[in-house]
């Protein structure tokens, strides 16, 4: 007697993994085995990388609000020590917006903490 394969589920599972390597390059999209470690691979990347997206944000963030403050004679390491002195709860996100779209507010807090 032959071994019941449940072939409806297979097929459904390969179907699955093929309709999300659409627009991959040459076999990676049509080709089962290919396309099954492509996609392997794609989701540990994009797994890696939602952390990496994080990392490398905050160093843009930081390099803009290093860059603006330079303009005020002060590095960002002073500028930022003197933000936590100063206990002014300001996210870097949010200075580094304000740094690059709102120089006269960026100004008035560069002032509040040089004093």
């Amino acid at each position: 007697m032959p071994r019941s394969v449940n072939s409806v589920a297979s097929r459904a599972r390969r179907k699955k993994v093929l309709k999300q390597t659409k627009g991959y390059f040459g076999a990676r999209k049509n080709v089962w085995t290919v396309a099954k470690n492509a996609h392997e691979k794609a989701l540990s990347y994009q797994y890696r990388d939602r952390r990496t997206k994080k990392r490398n944000f905050r160093a843009l963030w930081i390099q803009r609000i290093n860059a603006a403050v330079r303009n005020y004679g002060m590095s960002y390491s002073e500028f930022m020590g003197k933000i936590h002195k100063h206990d002014i709860q300001i996210n870097r996100k949010t200075l580094a917006d304000l740094a690059m779209n709102h120089p006269q507010a960026f100004e008035a807090i560069v002032k509040t903490v040089k004093k």
